[in-house]
C-alpha cells in the first residue's frame, strides 16, 4: 500500500485542553466512557494503569499528563479511545470526542518546528478546516515511542 495520500482520510477528533487532535480513524477500535484502571506499581505517571477489556489487559494512557497539559480531571464527556497499535491494543484517555472529519490531502499543513512537549516527530500536520485546526498526531509513532514503552517498535 502506498504512503502517499491522494485520497481523503478520515480522523477522530478530540479535544485535550484547549486543543483539537485528531487521529486515523482505522486505528480505533472503539471508544468507552472513563472507569478508573487499576493501578499498576511503578508505571510512567501517564499510564493510569489498566483495564479489563473482555478478557484483555489493556494498559491506560493518559494523554494530557503525557502531552503535559496540566492536571487531569475526568468529566462526563471523558472518554477512553481504544486502539490497535501493531499487535497491542492501547487506551487513551481524552477530555472528549469530537467527532469524525474527512480530511483531503490539500487541508493537511506541514507542523511547523517548534520545541515543547509534543515532539513534532509524533505530529503528522494540521488539518485546517474552516475554523477548526486538527493537530494530526502518528499515533503509531507515539505509543511506540521508546519514552511511551508501551508497544515493541513496530518494524523489528
Amino acid at each position: 500500500m502506498s504512503t502517499t495520500s491522494t485520497q481523503p482520510a478520515e480522523y477522530l477528533a478530540f479535544t485535550l485542553g484547549q486543543e483539537e487532535y485528531g487521529i486515523d480513524i482505522q486505528k480505533v477500535s472503539e471508544i468507552r466512557n472513563y472507569e478508573t484502571p487499576t493501578r499498576i506499581a511503578n508505571a510512567p505517571d501517564f499510564v493510569k494503569g489498566v483495564i479489563n477489556l473482555r478478557g484483555l489487559i489493556v494498559p491506560i494512557v493518559d494523554m494530557r499528563i503525557r502531552f503535559n497539559l496540566g492536571e487531569p480531571e475526568y468529566g462526563p464527556f471523558t472518554v477512553v479511545i481504544i486502539l490497535n497499535i501493531g499487535a497491542r491494543i492501547v487506551g487513551m484517555v481524552v477530555d472528549a470526542v469530537s467527532d469524525v472529519t474527512i480530511l483531503e490531502p490539500e487541508q493537511i499543513k506541514a507542523a511547523p518546528e517548534i520545541g515543547g512537549t509534543l515532539s513534532t516527530d509524533y505530529i503528522m500536520g494540521l488539518g485546517t478546516l474552516e475554523e477548526r485546526m486538527l493537530i494530526l498526531v502518528d499515533i503509531d509513532k507515539l505509543m511506540s515511542s521508546s519514552e511511551m514503552g508501551l508497544i515493541e517498535k513496530l518494524a523489528a
